[in-house]
Parts: structure tokens; C-alpha cells; sequence
């Protein structure tokens, strides 16, 4: 029978292997794959110093799944944001590191308002769910609505929001529609405290590394040729959904910082600021409803 062998030299191999395919995050993936296999949080690895013949096989396995290029999140099955994890895979767009920056934004404006006051938020183009989810985890009073398009996306946020259900979380509403229909929505026209969204954005021509261009569904990446053409569609409703001095917070391609800053501000938003990410790079950008701001 074949002995037990020590974890830490696996992971280095694994990490070895994955750097060798053009993986971006070779050991950190490969701690993560070693984490998943035996069940545990990847910064208790220490803790479990041998792996078993069958966790070594496993590891092996999902590390050549990894240099294939599939996402670490697909083989996993998880992606956290903020406090919580969610379920993702095949036809899904998983939720981005970057994506933190801004949910913190959301709860740091959330904590403005009045501690008496149940906020509303509203997620755009939710995907997985994760950013509704994760505030609605964080902010238990809020009354949390978010749409999705794609059938399969909203597939996997329902199966989150069900998890969070079970795991004592509040109860988010999906909706199944175009974000850009002003209609949708339109019986919270004007009561919105906070709006959120991670629409797709990246310009057609963009080349993409093959975890994105062969697993994240295009649906959910591409935005026309400049990749604003489903931020031009939601800037109207985001002014029809919003109350006075409610805020927005938009992701977008880091080459887009200025064209959405100008699309909230030529709509009458207030307050228009630009974002960069932990790589300083244009992230997403944020205002706040004007008193002259107003559906087109």
C-alpha cells in the first residue's frame, strides 16, 4: 500500500507544475487546490503536515485540471466575497478579488445612513449573486433585490441565496430580467438607497486569458466595442431606481474609469469619484444621485 507523503513538498510540485502552464498565482493555487483536497481552510495547511495516497491522487488531478487552464473557482466549486463563499462553475462569471474593493465601498456607504433607517439595495447584473448575497449578509436589516439575464447565471444565485437562506442569512428577491429595463423595477423607482453592479464591460477586442475567454460565460464579459454598452443602458434606471443622495457603485475595464465617471455626471449624479484597484488600476466608480438626476 502506498506510505503517506508530506503535503508541503506536493504543493511546491503542484505550484512547480502550475507556474510551468502560465498560471498566474502558481502557489497560491496550488495551496488552495491542497486546502480543497483535505477539507480545511488554506491557512490551517500547516496543521495537516501529510497527505494521504488518496488526497496525493486527487491533488494531482485537479493540478492538471488547473494547468489545462480550467479556474481554480470551477475546481473548487467556491469563490468567496466578504464574509461569505458561494457556489460557481460552468456558466457562471466568478466573482473577481478586485470585486471586494467595491462591496467594501457599499457597506461603507450603507453605514452612513441613518441606524433606523432598513436600506435598499439593489444589485445589477448579480450573476452568481455574490455582491447582493454577501451585503445581505453583512447588513441583515437591508431589504437586498437583484436581476440577472442569463438563465444559467441565475441558476447558481438561486442556489446561493438558498445557501444563505440554510446558513440563517436574510432573504434576497431575484429578479429575472434585463437590468437595462427601466420597467423592471419600476415599483422601487425613487426609494433605492444604494445600487451595485458588476455588469459586463470588457470591449470585444480585449484578449482574455484562457480561464476567462474559455469558462466565464461571454454574456457576462463583453460590453460592445468599447465595453460600455450595458453601463450606457443601466446609467437611466440607476437614475429611476435611486433616491436623492442614494449611491451607485459601477465595476468596469480598466480602461473605462473616465467613460463611466462622464455617463454618471452627464446624468446628473453628484459626487463622481474613480476607484482603482489593489493594482491601481481603474476599478469602478462611484456617485450619488442629484436632485436633477432622472431616467432618460
Amino acid at each position: 500500500m502506498p506510505d503517506r507523503r508530506r503535503l508541503r513538498p506536493l504543493i511546491v510540485a503542484a505550484a512547480d507544475r502550475l507556474a510551468a502552464a502560465g498560471v498566474a498565482s502558481p502557489m497560491t493555487d496550488a495551496e488552495l487546490l491542497a486546502a480543497h483536497v483535505l477539507g480545511v481552510d488554506r491557512m490551517r495547511l500547516a496543521l495537516f503536515p501529510m497527505a494521504e495516497p488518496a488526497q496525493v491522487a486527487a491533488l494531482e488531478d485537479l493540478v492538471e485540471r488547473r494547468a489545462a487552464r480550467v479556474p481554480v473557482q470551477h475546481l473548487t466549486g467556491s469563490a468567496p466575497m466578504g464574509e461569505i463563499d458561494l457556489a460557481v462553475g460552468p456558466g457562471v462569471f466568478v466573482p473577481r478579488p478586485e470585486t471586494e474593493l467595491l462591496f467594501a465601498w457599499a457597506l461603507a456607504f450603507l453605514a452612513t445612513l441613518p441606524h433606523d433607517h432598513a436600506p435598499i439595495v439593489v444589485d445589477l447584473c448579480t450573476g452568481s449573486g455574490a455582491l447582493a448575497l454577501a451585503l445581505a449578509h453583512a447588513r441583515p436589516d437591508a431589504v437586498v433585490h437583484a436581476v440577472e439575464l442569463d438563465p444559467d447565471a441565475l441558476g447558481w444565485a438561486r442556489r446561493n441565496a438558498d445557501a444563505r437562506i440554510a446558513a440563517g442569512d436574510t432573504a434576497i428577491t431575484l429578479h429575472a430580467g434585463d437590468a437595462t429595463d427601466p420597467a423592471l423595477l419600476s415599483a422601487l423607482d425613487g426609494r433605492v438607497d444604494l445600487v451595485v453592479s458588476n455588469p459586463p464591460y470588457i470591449p470585444d477586442a480585449a484578449e482574455l486569458s484562457p480561464e476567462v475567454a474559455e469558462h466565464d460565460p461571454h454574456r457576462a464579459l463583453f460590453g460592445g466595442p468599447d465595453g460600455l454598452d450595458v453601463v450606457r443602458g443601466l446609467v437611466p434606471v440607476l437614475a429611476g431606481l435611486l433616491r436623492p443622495g442614494g449611491g451607485v457603485a459601477i465595476e468596469h475595464d480598466d480602461t473605462n474609469g473616465a467613460g463611466v465617471a462622464a455617463l454618471l455626471s452627464g446624468a446628473g449624479f453628484t459626487g463622481v469619484t474613480e476607484h482603482p484597484d489593489l493594482a491601481d488600476k481603474p476599478r469602478f466608480v462611484t456617485g450619488t444621485r442629484g436632485p436633477d438626476s432622472a431616467r432618460g
